[in-house]
């Protein structure tokens, strides 16, 4: 049986970025996941943007927690910029211009830069925009792409440059735990721990419940992506440099995808069930139709489509912290749509939970926000 400080469950961006703050900080970390490739799942079907505005104040305070590593290439690890500019602009309807008004009210105390538009100024920041539709706009200028590969990357070689363990193709069948210590057994192998970390992603419950901890009720919901070729006459170098444009009401989103196509969602929330997810005809259509609807750009037809699961908690917070009633059991789940903007502060959120240590200065109001405890309470 492989002893180690910590076993981490799961090999997405949660699960590495934990394991590689807790091996920065002297951590004997073994990293294990289910299937050969450690972004099978939606970290490799992300279309991740750094979005200040996205996601609520916890969530917000989490991802301005994590800019400074992402803009300096993850401390130096990534191969080259994590980060591209990428403008975000909010656009709303006739009758809910309001919600404009009211997202920059919650968010400007942390982005400040926030920029309410007119119909017409969104429409010269992206003039497919339909003049009967649009009523206005919010504009984030200070939001970035985000190579997620690279970012994952960067994070895996930091592990593994403090001596991190990685095992892939190693479902967890169960665990226990006696004498102070887990025991992770998979098909293959057992690891012992004093503590485990879940960071499983849709299946952190399942996780749990192999161990005999009760689920926090978390919520796979499926996403749907996919692209589509860019209007006919526009310069691909002009479409490059459109903004992210979300609707406001949650119906769509569009953004460009390299120089040769856009990429498109209906910015769905269906509940699922842990799997390796797939795209439905009825989802892509709502997308293609919300976007022309709000848009001259008439997609007719798409290139490639896929879909992933963002995981929620009941109260759409990310869940870190040491499970109250299994001592040494970390919840590292529910970072919903935000995982990959906020891996570098849930990281160090995972890392100073299970040593002890006080959280950074801009994070330290989260703590009972972030607890699984605060769903585990009686109402």
């Amino acid at each position: 049986m492989r002893s180690c400080d910590a076993v981490v469950i799961g090999g997405g961006i949660a699960g590495v970025s934990a394991a590689y703050s807790l091996s920065l900080r002297g951590a004997d970390v073994v990293l294990v996941e289910r299937e050969d490739s450690l972004t099978a799942h939606s970290t490799g079907r992300s279309a991740a943007q750094y979005i200040e505005t996205y996601g609520g104040p916890v969530n917000q305070a989490l991802t301005v927690a994590s800019r400074e590593f992402l803009m300096n290439d993850a401390a130096g690890m990534a191969d080259g910029p994590l980060l591209r500019p990428r403008p975000v602009l909010w656009v709303s309807p006739p009758g809910r211009r309001h919600e404009l008004e009211r997202l920059r009210e919650e968010m400007s105390p942390l982005s400040p830069q926030l920029l309410l538009q007119t119909a017409a100024e969104a429409r010269r920041c992206c003039p497919v925009l339909a003049p009967a539709w649009v009523a206005g706009g919010l504009l984030e200028p200070d939001s970035y792409d985000i190579d997620v590969a690279g970012l994952h990357a960067a994070f895996l070689r930091g592990a593994r440059r403090c001596r991190t363990t990685v095992v892939r193709s190693r479902a967890v069948c169960s665990m226990d735990r006696a004498g102070g210590i887990w025991r992770v057994r998979t098909a293959a192998e057992p690891f012992a721990a004093p503590v485990v970390v879940d960071a499983a992603g849709a299946w952190a419950d399942e996780v749990a419940r192999s161990g005999g901890v009760a689920p926090l009720g978390l919520a796979p919901l499926r996403r749907t992506l996919f692209t589509f070729a860019p209007p006919a006459g526009v310069p691909a170098e002009e479409v490059s440099r459109w903004p992210l444009v979300a609707d406001i009401a949650g119906s769509f989103y569009f953004k460009p995808e390299g120089l040769s196509q856009l990429l498109g969602s209906p910015s769905d929330e269906t509940p699922d069930v842990p799997r390796d997810v797939g795209p439905t005809e009825l989802d892509v259509a709502r997308g293609i139709d919300a976007i022309n609807t709000a848009t001259t750009l008439g997609v007719r037809a798409v290139g490639s489509v896929w879909a992933g699961l963002r995981t929620f908690a009941p109260d759409r917070c990310p869940v870190v912290g040491f499970d109250a009633a299994a001592e040494g059991f970390v919840w590292c789940a529910g970072q919903g749509g935000t995982g990959i903007q906020t891996s570098p502060a849930m990281g160090e959120v995972v890392a100073a939970t299970v040593c002890g240590a006080p959280l950074p200065a801009a994070l330290a109001d989260l703590t009972g926000r972030l607890s699984p405890l605060r769903l585990k309470e009686p109402a």
